[in-house]
């Protein structure tokens, strides 16, 4: 089974028709408890950072996710539920994050700089792993936001964007995937991800 995290910060119908192309064991939940009858978890969605850790942990999501996740759960970070994994962030003030990938999320400070970051942008693949099998090059991805993460721990860089800056668009390691990116709005190669993703937590 698959959970897909509903902490009030926006539609995940789309997140759950990406995985439904490859499986049918799927749920959103908003219960922490789903945890415990979960082979996977997926924590999408857009909005405020600070908005965001303020649900999870109104919630009682923090503690067990930091111990799924901890405990080498399968767990694919999209978007804001990227950006979360980070040790902090500075959007709209300093708030603390799920704390599992040491860095912080900054906003672009670049003049002449369009903001959000919203199109189109070829990645750079930066490490191999499971849940990037079959993609190779420099694939295009679909990109909304107005923070990036800035890492401690280059480690965990799977692949790497340019816009004013460059910057850890994917991450992972373990069971762990995350993204920038939407690889649900990201057509053919964003649904690789997805695929790999789910025919790694079903196997």
């Amino acid at each position: 089974m698959i959970t897909v995290i509903d902490y009030g910060m926006g539609n995940l119908r789309s997140v759950v028709k990406a995985i439904e192309k490859y499986t049918d064991r799927v749920r959103v939940s908003a219960d922490p408890e789903s945890i415990n009858s979960s082979d996977g978890l997926v924590m999408p969605s857009d909005g405020a950072f600070g908005m965001a850790m303020k649900n999870l942990r109104e919630a009682g999501w923090i503690t067990p996710l930091k111990n799924y996740i901890l405990s080498g759960g399968y767990f694919f970070g999209i978007c804001l539920g990227y950006q979360l994994l980070f040790t902090s962030s500075e959007e709209f003030g300093f708030h603390e994050g799920i704390n599992i990938i040491p860095g912080r999320v900054v906003r672009f400070g670049m003049k002449d700089l369009k903001i959000p970051h919203m199109g189109w942008n070829d990645v750079e693949i930066k490490r191999e792993s499971d849940f990037l099998k079959n993609i190779s090059g420099e694939p295009y991805f679909y990109f909304i936001h107005s923070y990036y993460p800035e890492i401690d721990d280059r480690e965990w860089v799977l692949g790497e964007v340019e816009y004013g800056v460059k910057f850890p668009c994917i991450v992972g390691r373990g069971n762990l995937i995350a993204t920038q990116f939407h690889p649900e709005k990201s057509h053919r190669v964003g649904l690789k991800i997805v695929e790999n993703f789910v025919r790694a937590v079903c196997s």
